[in-house]
């Protein structure tokens, strides 16, 4: 899962980034509403953490530019402003959740896992096939057995099975997955190496699903 973190404080732009590392999110920061604005418009993101109150505009700007657009991504608003005018505004142009601060970061993570719940409307897993993924635990099972991933292998699988039968463009899953690190890249040779493995270990464990090669785009998960 990708999330961009927009927050002016430097400490807590760093704490928030750490910790959604640290629980296996890919984590993005933007500190103006021109870096936030930049960031959204050219990647995608699961999850943006908004904060308000930035040094160059108002949070509130960027949902309007997303709405414009037809960009919709979970929002929670982040904001010591504690008025209910902004909340109230902010739900309107689109976002999920507001969580005043101060706040404890594994209520943060809650509110992150919770959104994301109601966007598979309700569902605690994904299915796909005979494979199941749980991403509050970060596990997968594939026919009932535990499914032994490394972390890139499970996000680009968590990343496709979100997306079963849906064509995902390698520079796109590429991002999700390994977000700024992406810049430094010269080539797409890692990801190759990832997909192949992973293709390896679903044949070998005998999963229903299969992640084809869409030459020239990308790929495409479907169930066989």
């Amino acid at each position: 899962m990708k999330i961009l973190v927009v927050e002016d404080e430097r400490e807590l732009r760093e704490v928030i980034v750490a910790s959604l590392k640290e629980a296996r999110f890919v984590a993005e920061a933007a500190a103006t509403l021109v870096e936030a604005r930049t960031k959204a418009s050219a990647y995608e993101y699961d999850c943006i953490l908004l904060d308000l109150m930035l040094p160059d505009g108002n949070g509130l700007d960027l949902l309007r530019d997303m709405a414009a657009r037809g960009k919709h991504s979970n929002v929670i608003i982040l904001s010591a402003k504690d008025s209910v005018d902004d909340k109230v505004a902010g739900l309107n142009l689109g976002a999920d959740d507001y969580l005043p601060k101060p706040f404890h970061l594994a209520e943060l993570h809650a509110r992150i896992r919770s959104v994301m719940r109601r966007k598979r409307g309700g569902e605690a897993t994904i299915n796909a096939g005979n494979v199941v993924l749980y991403p509050d635990r970060l596990n997968v099972e594939v026919d009932g057995k535990p499914f032994e991933l490394s972390r890139k292998e499970y996000d680009i699988l968590s990343y496709l099975m979100n997306r079963t039968g849906r064509l995902v463009e390698k520079q796109t899953l590429a991002e999700a997955v390994w977000g700024d690190d992406m810049d430094v890249a010269d080539n797409f040779d890692f990801i190759y190496a990832h997909i192949k493995n992973l293709r390896h270990r679903l044949k070998d464990a005998a999963a229903s699903i299969e992640i084809k090669t869409v030459y020239g785009f990308g790929y495409k998960l479907v169930e066989t």
